[in-house]
């Protein structure tokens, strides 16, 4: 079970991600594409993970193998929506998300955006 520890720490960096990018100028009247982070070395429960956010309105890209700093590989996908720079909105995908992750035993890995002017 995520632990609500955990749950804080990501609703602390959606607040603290928002505030930077609203104080650098990233637009916050428009929505930004926000691109959600997961990872396993099991296929198969990411691929699970993957139908799961689909079915929870996120667009989901293709899994990709990324080779890690110690020579290993991990496989990695991201789940993609539009949604307007507002921490509530966030929390509530991150809750989600993060129950996914817990679901299927795989690593959710916060999020991130392009900065819109």
């Amino acid at each position: 079970m995520t632990n609500a520890q955990e749950k804080l720490e990501w609703y602390d960096f959606n607040a603290e991600t928002i505030e930077a990018l609203v104080e650098d100028g990233s637009n916050s009247e428009l929505a930004h594409t926000i691109e959600y982070h997961f990872a396993s070395a099991d296929f198969d429960a990411l691929e699970k993970a993957a139908v799961d956010a689909f079915k929870a309105g996120f667009e989901v890209g293709d899994a990709e193998e990324l080779m890690l700093d110690d020579g290993g590989t991990i496989l990695c996908f991201d789940a993609v929506v539009e949604r307007m720079l507002q921490v509530d909105l966030i929390n509530q995908d991150t809750d989600k998300l993060l129950a996914i992750a817990e679901k299927h035993s795989v690593h959710y890995d916060g999020w991130g955006t392009y900065f819109i002017e």
